[in-house]
């Protein structure tokens, strides 16, 4: 079955004319219209009740049993809001239908309701279709309509309902599935002859899934066919290793007669068909040549890894998830070698430009700033590049982090690649000082000059990498300065740039900003703008990028007026701030003033304003005189931006209304009169 683009989702040809609505269940729970707009389906109760609906595939589900899965402790009322989701639910996505009239997609029978959906109008059933037919295709057919497939999923499975018992079968079966298609896709390159192009997605699965031996066997096997026989039995030793250690089992007939085959060089392990493109060929026949001339234990084989972890990190989530794994090790090797310039070089080459100022694995980035910490003592005074290298990774790894070193750190990058006239180390310290330069609030125009200089440097000596970067933080501090058609420019410089060097991850941020610019727009209804936001989110899942996603769409919706303070949502990082507020809602007014006396100081990050008026909103309606003071003083150098604008991401509104409020207020002495 083919597919078509509307409205910027896949929805299958035939469908179109057949039926109105299709459902999403492969990441968060959403509908689209026959012309692949979102339909607003409100809450996460009327979500919860659809997705029952979907995981009961047409089966009738009664009245009690949706009441029992919603609520772990039903409220008064509970069997008539059931009702009310339904009939919102069914206004939703029957929106034509006339009035008095049966639903024909949301039906009431018996003492329930069932969802009499097409076979081909939720997206996991669509799935299943093409894993099941995908084994009796030929391999060309079979990789185009399995990758289309995985491209369908958009986070985890009914995601929002991990906890959910009425879920947890599926949403188990859908995953295995997922992980059937990712194996049943290195099959099918296999078959064609691309080897070299299924080991990097293979690589990736075998890191998030160890215990899956097929996986194991197919990577072992692509490796080898990509003439690297050293490197397929290293992977064959790891299977073993971790399939002993960890699970007290020995490998399968599978992985051991691959081994044998392996080391006999055995005829069938190679192809019947080579359909190799010019670009597999080439890098096929170069890593052979490289295990062949390069030692195994030489350390060069290590300063080449981090080159190729550097452009891994760039290809999209998992290749970014493998990248910072594999860099701790090829920190740690180089270290057992005892060679502080090694050591400095394979941490230094490791230059992958980073936008957000929280960390995704802050063990991790520790791990690495203790590392480069001991290189630097240890490196001769006249290495200044290995040395900016080292401070600038330092400055990087230690975002978000108050009071480090991480600023002295930046600062002396800077200096030392001014100092070069190296354009590669230089983009490499100003990311580093873009990274500490949130000392303080209202620091737009500094940062919107670090990127202007990122972008003139990086496109003069075609550092595209951090050419992304330098709009990406352009349009970053545009946004906090509420230029929104120069924030425009330069996410259509950075979308051009991302096509063209197939940078998948820019997009995750392009979308952000442009859910927030619908947002801040004030034009777009509201659900539009959940819309945006939700399908933004989507992006994040699987992006390799924590830091970024814990608690990022609920603050999002927040800002945006969709949300609550007080809806029990999974706030992530950012709950300390939004808890005051929260427990107002609730009319508990003592908690919350205990709570906003309790509140930590907001990191010094691309959030710092927004929580810093997330603090100021609770102080003004409990009367907190001291947390206005401090608020005020935090909030009045950025009196010209957006509060949370900055992030690229969301936004609060202008940071002069919190400031012009927090005077009134104050003047007046009563936050409690004063709330209008």
């Amino acid at each position: 079955m083919s597919t078509s683009y509307r409205g910027g989702r896949r929805c299958p040809e035939r469908l179109v004319g057949r039926v109105q609505v299709v459902f999403g269940v492969l990441g968060p729970v959403v509908a689209w219209d026959d012309a692949g707009d979102a339909i607003a389906l409100k809450g996460p109760r009327h979500r919860a009740v659809l997705a029952r609906l979907v995981v009961a595939r047409g089966r009738v589900v009664p009245v009690n049993r949706l009441v029992d899965d919603l609520w772990l402790d039903p409220p008064p009322g509970a069997l008539s809001a059931v009702r009310t989701f339904v009939a919102s639910l069914r206004r939703a996505v029957e929106p034509q239908r006339p009035a008095r009239t049966p639903a024909k997609l949301l039906v009431t029978e018996g003492p329930g309701y069932a969802l009499r959906a097409e076979p081909d109008s939720v997206d996991a059933w669509r799935f299943e279709q093409v894993v099941a037919a995908a084994a009796t295709l030929a391999p060309e057919e079979a990789l185009t309509r399995l990758q289309e497939a995985l491209g369908w999923w958009r986070g985890s499975a009914y995601a929002g309902f991990a906890d959910a018992s009425w879920a947890l079968a599926e949403r188990s079966r859908l995953a295995e599935l997922r992980l059937q298609a990712i194996e049943q896709v290195a099959v099918a390159r296999l078959s064609l002859g691309l080897a070299a192009e299924a080991v990097p997605d293979l690589d990736a699965h075998v890191t998030e899934h160890p215990w899956r031996e097929d996986a194991w066997r197919l990577l072992a096997l692509a490796l080898y066919r990509a003439g690297r026989q050293g490197d397929a039995l290293a992977v064959l030793r790891r299977a073993r290793t971790l399939l002993v250690e960890q699970l007290g089992v020995d490998p399968g007939p599978g992985l051991r007669h691959l081994e044998t085959d392996i080391l006999n060089q055995a005829d069938h392990l190679q192809p019947s068909v080579r359909n190799t493109d010019a670009a597999g060929r080439v890098w096929e026949a170069a890593a052979a040549a490289y295990d062949r001339t390069v030692a195994t234990g030489a350390r060069a084989r290590l300063e080449s890894t981090v080159g190729l972890l550097r452009n891994l990190a760039v290809t999209g989530g998992g290749g970014l998830q493998a990248a910072r794994e594999h860099r701790i090790a090829a920190t740690a090797a180089a270290e057992e070698l005892g060679d502080p310039e090694l050591t400095a070089r394979v941490i230094g080459a490791y230059d992958v430009p980073a936008i957000w100022t929280r960390s995704d694995d802050e063990q991790h980035a520790a791990a690495i700033v203790q590392a480069a910490e001991r290189a630097l003592t240890a490196l001769p005074a006249e290495q200044e590049a290995a040395r900016a290298r080292l401070l600038a990774t330092i400055a990087l790894e230690s975002r978000g982090t108050h009071g480090s070193r991480g600023p002295e750190a930046a600062r002396e990058a800077e200096q030392i690649a001014r100092r070069l006239d190296d354009p590669a180390v230089l983009v490499f310290a100003l990311n580093g000082l873009f990274m500490q330069s949130f000392h303080r609030a209202g620091l737009a125009s500094k940062r919107d000059d670090i990127g202007a200089e990122l972008i003139a440097v990086s496109a003069r000596h075609g550092l595209v990498t951090y050419e992304v970067l330098g709009h990406l933080v352009r349009i970053q501090a545009r946004s906090a300065l509420a230029d929104f058609a120069g924030a425009d420019e330069q996410a259509s410089a950075v979308d051009r740039l991302a096509e063209r060097h197939e940078l998948p991850l820019v997009g995750v941020f392009t979308q952000w900003y442009r859910a927030l610019r619908l947002a801040a727009g004030g034009q777009a209804s509201a659900a539009e703008v959940e819309a945006a936001y939700r399908d933004a989110a989507a992006r994040l899942d699987g992006a390799g990028m924590p830091g970024l996603e814990g608690g990022l769409l609920p603050l999002a919706l927040l800002a945006a007026g969709n949300v609550h303070p007080d809806e029990g949502l999974d706030w992530g990082p950012y709950e300390p701030w939004v808890r005051p507020l929260a427990l107002l809602a609730q009319d508990r007014r003592a908690d919350a003033a205990a709570a906003l006396r309790k509140v930590p100081e907001p990191p010094r990050d691309l959030l710092y304003e927004a929580m810093w008026c997330l603090i100021a909103q609770a102080a003004i309606a409990l009367d907190d005189q001291d947390a206005m003071r401090r608020a005020y003083q935090e909030l009045a150098p950025a009196a010209a931006e957006l509060a949370g604008a900055g992030s690229g991401l969301l936004t609060f509104g202008p940071v002069s209304d919190y400031l012009r409020k927090l005077r009134m207020v104050s003047a007046n002495g009563s936050g409690a009169s004063n709330q209008g």
